[in-house]
């Protein structure tokens, strides 16, 4: 979700413009014009870093001024579900589409310090006999290996995580399985010369620790890749051609400075793209210096974060929930990518027999909704 930062910026610069053109358009919201926003409060807010929970809350929308202005429609229909669903089914699936908006609105299971324990249902439980890493790829991925040009396969499935640590340590797992040549690409890190010539914190930090920094919407100074693994795009490259932040692809070369790669999802789909390396600059406010890394803007993503996912509409998803959700939103949203109940798979950190997860769910921002 965007931070109302960003509609009330909008809001003062389209008084000015307007107002240009009649005076009394600087009193009106919007510069008088009528401006549609979308989107669903259960899912995650905007992210605020180190942030408590009333500060996370107040960054919504419906808590800055212009929510007084807001018509609210609700949408009530699941169309990821009902796409595939046909009168046989229709009432089990009405049934699941109720279970994730109780998930999403926090009216499911019990309370407790942490947050509320949900008891996920039998069907959707993964058992890991030990192995917690190849029991989700073996029910995400099967037979993984024949299907790996297999470009619909990779499309409608994923493995979700809450955290970037998790993510990374299941698609080293899987890239380490696969047949065929590894390629590892190294990045140049600095100091952002506008940064650095303020500062001097280019004479300060060593090569070393620029290397190992390692954030979320960041490919790490490793980027490790084989031909025919799914990739994600961290960055817009030609947004009129629909190749943007999130854009899945599967890598079809690799080059020693440029990869190509045929994309999975969006008005693209099925087109090859080429790829090249740039400079990427991070906008995490916890970093304390401003770093530059050049390097390729993907992700490798058989498994992404929770967060990563929103937005995504997928037929098979493996929910690893080696530990609990951390936030407003995530669970709900993991739950909710998949076209049907049998797409979902969920697997517990707690050992064999655990069957309860925590569900964070902030009540208090659906007030005024």
């Amino acid at each position: 979700m965007t931070h109302k930062y960003c509609f009330e910026a909008l809001d003062k610069t389209l008084r000015d413009i307007c107002s240009s053109v009649n005076p009394k358009n600087e009193e009106l919201p919007f510069g008088g014009k009528i401006v549609v926003l979308g989107g669903d409060f259960r899912q995650t807010l905007p992210v605020i870093p180190k942030g408590t929970r009333e500060e996370i809350v107040m960054s919504a929308i419906n808590s800055s001024y212009l929510w007084d202005y807001v018509q609210v429609k609700h949408l009530t229909i699941n169309m990821r579900l009902m796409h595939q669903s046909n009168m046989l089914d229709r009432e089990e699936v009405e049934r699941f589409a109720r279970w994730i908006l109780h998930i999403g609105e926090g009216t499911i299971g019990k309370e407790s310090d942490r947050g509320i324990e949900v008891e996920i249902p039998p069907d959707l439980l993964i058992h890991s006999n030990g192995d917690n890493y190849k029991a989700i790829v073996d029910s995400t991925y099967p037979d993984l290996h024949n299907n790996l040009s297999n470009f619909d396969y990779l499309e409608e499935r994923a493995i979700l995580a809450p955290t970037l640590e998790i993510v990374e340590g299941i698609n080293n797992y899987i890239l380490s399985t696969l047949p065929g040549e590894e390629v590892k690409y190294f990045s140049y890190d600095s100091i952002c010369l506008t940064a650095a010539s303020s500062s001097g914190d280019d004479d300060i930090y060593p090569q070393e620790y620029l290397n190992s920094i390692s954030i979320s919407g960041l490919p790490n100074h490793v980027l490790s890749l084989k031909i025919g693994v799914p990739i994600m795009l961290l960055r817009n490259i030609d947004q009129s051609a629909g190749l943007c932040n999130g854009t899945r692809g599967v890598i079809t070369k690799l080059g020693k400075r440029i990869l190509e790669a045929k994309v999975l999802t969006g008005p693209s789909r099925g087109n090859k793209i080429l790829i090249p390396r740039m400079n990427l600059c991070p906008t995490d406010t916890t970093l304390h210096i401003k770093l530059q890394r050049k390097q390729f803007p993907i992700l490798v993503c058989f498994a992404m974060t929770i967060n990563k996912s929103q937005g995504q509409t997928l037929a098979h998803v493996g929910l690893y929930l080696e530990k609990s959700v951390f936030t407003h939103g995530q669970l709900y949203v993991a739950v909710s990518r998949v076209k049907s109940r049998n797409g979902l798979k969920i697997l517990l950190g707690g050992g064999e027999g655990c069957n309860t997860t925590t569900n964070v769910v902030y009540k208090e921002v659906f007030q005024n909704v």
